[in-house]
């Protein structure tokens, strides 16, 4: 594939990025390397894949176990 850069700078087809969100981009000897920057797991994750089961509250008596209360 040959790209032709802008003022801007050059646009990278979606495709060619697969599902990655981020990434890294270096020079090395003459040579643009762009690597994709694998997410991890944060707090801010949570709640973003709910519980799928029978249950209506995922987080019925959460707080409970954390705690040890009865």
């Amino acid at each position: 594939m040959k790209l032709t850069a802008t003022e801007k700078g050059l646009l990278i087809p979606k495709e060619l990025l697969g599902e990655s969100k981020e990434f890294e981009i270096s020079q090395e000897q003459g040579k643009i390397i762009i690597t994709s920057i694998k997410q991890t797991s944060s707090i801010w994750d949570l709640g973003s894949n709910p519980v799928e089961c029978d249950v209506k509250d995922g987080a019925i008596n959460h707080d409970r176990y954390l705690y040890n209360l009865k």
